[in-house]
């Protein structure tokens, strides 16, 4: 009777222990857990429609960024707040970003969850350098779009751009 106490409390201590390490599991832990696309062709949309959006925002083709926005475009900013004018976004890209900032992607960054029946949510960060300060050190910073398909085109329907 004895000997099956024992051994009842050391299954319990063993559980309580991994039980412990699993809890104390920390964002380190999970960041280092290799992203797996869910649905390879949506992944490799949304990363070819990011390089074709950025690519137009660091040659200030307005046309371009245009046509990728879709009409009911809400824009968060950290510092600057929320936009929901395509057309102020346009004009404020326009004024403030033109022949001034560039963008680059941080390589292998980009995430992209499919929400079914709207478009995909893509997460990554990226680096803004500023032309006019080129000696100015550029943190990464984190960025969410999500991505609606309207037809047989993506379009941008919301950005979250954390500095």
């Amino acid at each position: 009777m004895k000997v099956k106490k024992i051994k009842a409390v050391s299954i319990i201590i063993l559980m309580l222990i991994a039980s412990i390490g699993y809890a104390q599991e920390t964002y380190k832990d999970i960041l280092e857990t290799a992203y797996v696309a869910i649905d390879k062709e949506v992944y490799d949309d949304i990363v070819a429609m990011d390089k074709t959006y950025f690519d137009a925002y660091n040659n200030c083709d307005m046309e371009k960024q245009a046509s990728l926005y879709s009409e009911d475009l809400e824009f968060f900013h950290d510092k600057g707040g929320l936009s929901t004018s395509k057309q102020e976004v346009l004009t404020s890209i326009e004024k403030n970003i033109c022949g001034k900032v560039t963008r680059t992607l941080i390589e292998d960054s980009i995430e992209v969850y499919p929400i079914k029946g709207y478009g995909a949510i893509e997460i990554g960060y990226h680096k803004f350098y500023n032309n006019q300060e080129p000696t100015a050190k550029s943190k990464p910073s984190k960025f969410i779009m999500v991505w609606k398909k309207e037809g047989d085109k993506w379009k941008i329907s919301k950005v979250i751009s954390l500095h």
